[in-house]
């Protein structure tokens, strides 16, 4: 198992980050929620043109999503990542999927990003700026991109790893009676 754990340790790493972050911003908020939504009031007071009545708590919404879709993105592809590292997958394929997967940690920052633009260039803006939708787009992909890997292995035999499959396969073969 040491050889499959090295051949995913890069995914692994990448969620474990994305689940310690996920983590440490809701004991944050635990410990002080106020730091959060203190920040969002000062924007807003700095920069009313670009806020309604709904900024406070759609702005503080964001922050609440990157702790939630980092913990269960994270969870999601911890368990993913796992199932790579036990599957019949070719080595390379192992890391390439891991590392996708683990890139689904992106997608969090997301959410943190418009977070922490939002208030002071307002809600839309903050959506659609350019690094907002890098992480989206690194996040998604990478999960998507993971799940497609793991997904066309499983279910469809795509990416096997020939030794391992051959070798299972005469393993089986000798241990079958000769019926005929």
């Amino acid at each position: 198992m040491n050889n499959e754990l090295k051949l995913v340790k890069v995914g692994l790493g990448l969620v474990v980050l994305g689940l310690l972050f996920g983590i440490v911003m809701g004991m944050t908020f635990g410990i002080n929620e106020d730091i959060f939504k203190n920040y969002i009031t000062e924007g807003i007071a700095a920069n009313p043109t670009v806020h309604d009545a709904k900024s406070p708590d759609k702005i503080w919404r964001y922050a609440q999503r990157a702790h939630f879709h980092a913990t269960g993105i994270a969870a999601f592809a911890l368990g993913l990542v796992f199932l790579v590292m036990f599957s019949d997958l070719k080595p390379k394929m192992k890391t390439v999927s891991s590392i996708f997967l683990g890139l689904s940690s992106f997608y969090s920052l997301a959410w943190l990003t418009m977070y922490i633009l939002a208030p002071s260039l307002g809600r839309g803006a903050a959506h659609s700026h350019i690094v907002t939708e890098t992480f989206a787009s690194i996040g998604m992909g990478g999960l998507l991109l993971g799940c497609f890997l793991v997904l066309g292995n499983v279910f469809l035999g795509v990416f096997r790893n020939e030794a391992l499959s051959s070798s299972a396969g005469m393993c089986t073969k000798e241990k079958q009676p000769n019926l005929i």
